[in-house]
Order: structure tokens, then sequence, then C-alpha cells
């Protein structure tokens, strides 16, 4: 650590949580607004009724590619794959909606891990944010608390913190636990999220959309105030 850092330095450079979740919020506003959009929700319906018949004719290679692009999109930032679950509520429903997506999540944090570990930073850095990467890079290390790595899988985009894990050889079957127990819940309200949205329940929606991006901002304002407090032991 460096003798001469100002309190707060550790926390300097964080990402600004108010600017992540004014994002979010207009995310959330956006899909309230389509959500009660007749002439979106026709298309979508129409959408799904044409999709509908190549699902049930390949029910498995769906489920195959509904984890697979699930896994992606929590690899990679600019990549989600939000759009394809109205399509997999149709198909599915919620219960074995919820179990997919989840899978595809670990699988994704686990490839990004392993990535990570096997080939560093040269490559990840053309898959994530260089300045975020950076910076937690300084602050988690292998012997960071279980607790606080929980904290960083809750509060920061899923993508950074399999590639931050990996390359500080954190323990695999630690960082597959918190991976399982921080992705759970996050498939469970994305499921109801999605649902609500199909229904039109706007009111579900937003409430849904609020609590997520209240839960995390509560997450990140934690993480700050550990790491900023009592930075991770260097690896």
């Amino acid at each position: 650590m460096n003798p001469n850092a100002q309190p707060g330095d550790e926390t300097r450079g964080l990402p600004s949580m108010w600017g992540r979740a004014l994002l979010l919020g207009l995310l959330l506003a956006g899909l309230a607004l389509l959500a009660s959009s007749e002439a979106f929700q026709s298309l979508l319906r129409r959408v799904l009724a044409a999709v509908a018949p190549v699902i049930s004719a390949h029910p498995v290679w769906g489920a195959v590619l509904f984890v697979l692009l699930s896994a992606l999109s929590a690899m990679l930032a600019f990549f989600s794959s939000a759009l394809l679950l109205p399509v997999a509520l149709q198909a599915w429903g919620k219960a074995v909606c919820v179990l997919l997506l989840w899978v595809g999540w670990l699988l994704g944090g686990a490839f990004a891990y392993g990535i990570a570990r096997a080939w560093g930073r040269p490559l990840i850095r053309r898959l994530t944010s260089a300045r975020q990467l950076a910076h937690f890079e300084e602050r988690i290390s292998r012997r960071t608390p279980f607790g606080v790595v929980l904290l960083f899988q809750l509060a920061v985009p899923s993508e950074i913190p399999g590639y931050v894990l990996g390359l500080a050889r954190y323990g695999l079957r630690r960082y597959l636990a918190v991976l399982a127990l921080a992705e759970l819940p996050y498939a469970v309200g994305t499921v109801y999220l999605g649902e609500s949205f199909l229904e039109q329940h706007t009111a579900m929606l937003l409430g849904l959309g609020a609590a997520g991006i209240l839960a995390g901002l509560w997450a990140f304002h934690l993480l700050r105030e550990r790491l900023g407090t009592r930075p991770p032991s260097s690896g």
C-alpha cells in the first residue's frame, strides 16, 4: 500500500454508482414505456408467435442456445441476453427460465475466470473495461475475505469480477460459491421483471426494477466502504 496515500484514496476512481444507477433508471423507464405501448406489445406477440414453433420443434437446442448466450452476456459488457428473455419465458416458464439463466451466468463467470487465469491481461483488456479492471485489480487479491468478494460480485457489472478474480488467482471453489450466491437472486429478479414486462404489469415492473437498483447501490456502497477502510492484502 502506498504510505503517502490520503484517506479515501483507495476508493478514488471507483465507477460512479450514481451514474450507473441513473443509466439503469433510464433503461427501466424505457422498459415501462414499452410495456405500456400496445403497438410494441402487438409486435412482440407476433414475434413470439413466430418463434414458438421453432422452440417447440427443437426444445433442447433452444435451451442450450439460451444458456450459451446468457454465458456470453456474463463475459462481455456490450452483449446482453435480456432480449431473449420474452422468448425463453414463453417457451419454458419462470422456473426453468431462472434455472437456465442462472446456469448460463455461472458458466460465463467460470469462463471469464478461466480466461483471465490462463491468458492474463493482454486478452481480457480486449473484453472488458481496462479502467475498471485496473482499479479493482489493485484492491482484490487471493486473500480478500469471502464477504468482500461477494459484495464485489453483487455490486459491479457481472463481466468484471470473473476477470479480476482470475488474475488474482482467487480460489476457484470459493469463486464459484460467490458466483452461485450472487447470481441466483439476480436471475430470479430478471425473470420476474421479464414476466411483468410481458404481462404489462407496469407497477410491478417499476417496483422490481427500483428494488434491484437500490440493492445494487447498497452493495456498491458497502463494497466501497470495505475497500476504502480495509484494503485487501496484496497477493
